[in-house]
């Protein structure tokens, strides 16, 4: 069965979706939409699909997915109206930035029985999953300490700041679902700091830059997580997870693994400039998961209560970091 899709939003990661979307041969791309005529037509013109409005999507019986990547404040309402409409829906994080909305559009999507995927992607990366496959497989024990490293190369525009919601919704959130992922139990207490270190005018616009959280779950198991949106060497991406009889690590990547030895030293090819090349595998390994849950109609995951989980997450971090102190969950 071939999965027909409608793509709402040609902006950055509308573009990674519908490369993904294009290089899967059980799907077609049939139609997009976005408020900027030229990103339609740029992608319109790259897949050879209808340029269409989002009412038009709702309506139309040859499209039978979306994929979400407009504004974070239009998400939970597509999400209703496509659910409505009887499709299948892929959402880029988050729902929406409002726990009690995102509980709201949850309980639509479970009532129409639509098939809803929140864009969690490193959870696909082939490398962070490799991990996964060691933990599930016994091989470092039982879990004890997880630490994840995220740093972008450089800020987003300031206008993107203003509506992302913060570091910990728009940056960190895709760690706590990392960390969920890989620690196996639901952390119970938080604990973050945050700085302004990169650009003043962030703080200005009332957001971090810079910015530790630790998880505890109940059990006692711990995350240690840093993030910063400056990192002069690349886009940093590492895992490594401690067990009781081991220890499994994911590396940064590069576009070319290659070592150059001579006698100035040892020296390697920079890091990926950022997600767009360092998650192309995960993007294409994502979609290829929600077709198949989109095709048999079954649930998919992540899902929309992945994506609640991180963002209580989120919240709570934010309110730890405000505070000076532990927020209990």
């Amino acid at each position: 069965m071939t999965v027909r899709f409608g793509l709402l939003g040609a902006g950055r990661i509308g573009k990674v979706h519908a490369r993904a979307i294009g290089s899967n041969p059980s799907a077609e791309l049939v139609a997009v939409a976005d408020a900027v005529e030229k990103a339609a037509k740029d992608i319109a013109d790259a897949y050879g699909c209808a340029i269409r409005s989002i009412d038009e999507m709702e309506k139309a019986d040859d499209i039978d997915a979306v994929v979400i990547c407009t504004p974070t404040d239009t998400h939970a309402d597509l999400i209703e109206r496509f659910a409505r409409a009887g499709k299948a829906i892929f959402c880029e994080k988050p729902i929406h930035l409002d726990v009690v909305r995102v509980e709201q559009c949850l309980a639509v999507v479970e009532k129409t029985g639509a098939t809803l995927m929140v864009g969690f992607n490193r959870r696909f990366d082939p490398h962070f999953a490799a991990v996964r496959k060691a933990i599930d497989d016994g091989a470092i024990g039982k879990v004890e300490q997880v630490v994840i490293t995220s740093r972008d190369p450089g800020p987003p525009p300031l206008d993107y700041i203003g509506r992302s919601g913060g570091i910990f919704r728009d940056m960190t959130i895709h760690d706590f679902d990392m960390a969920r992922f890989l620690l196996g139990e639901e952390p119970v207490k938080v604990l973050a700091t945050a700085s302004v270190l990169v650009d003043k005018e962030i703080g200005e616009a009332g957001d971090f830059d810079s910015v530790s959280v630790i998880l505890t779950t109940a059990s006692g198991k711990q995350c240690v997580i840093t993030n910063s949106r400056r990192a002069t060497y690349g886009y940093d991406q590492r895992i490594e997870v401690h067990g009781s009889e081991g220890m499994v690590a994911a590396e940064n990547q590069r576009p070319v693994s290659i070592e150059l030895a001579n006698g100035k030293g040892y020296t390697r090819p920079p890091l990926h400039d950022f997600f767009m090349t360092r998650y192309i595998d995960a993007y294409a390994i994502e979609i290829a998961s929600f077709i198949e849950a989109a095709s048999k109609g079954k649930a998919a995951s992540p899902s929309g209560q992945d994506g609640l989980l991180a963002l209580k997450l989120a919240d709570a971090a934010l309110k730890s970091a405000k505070e000076g102190k532990a927020v209990q969950l």
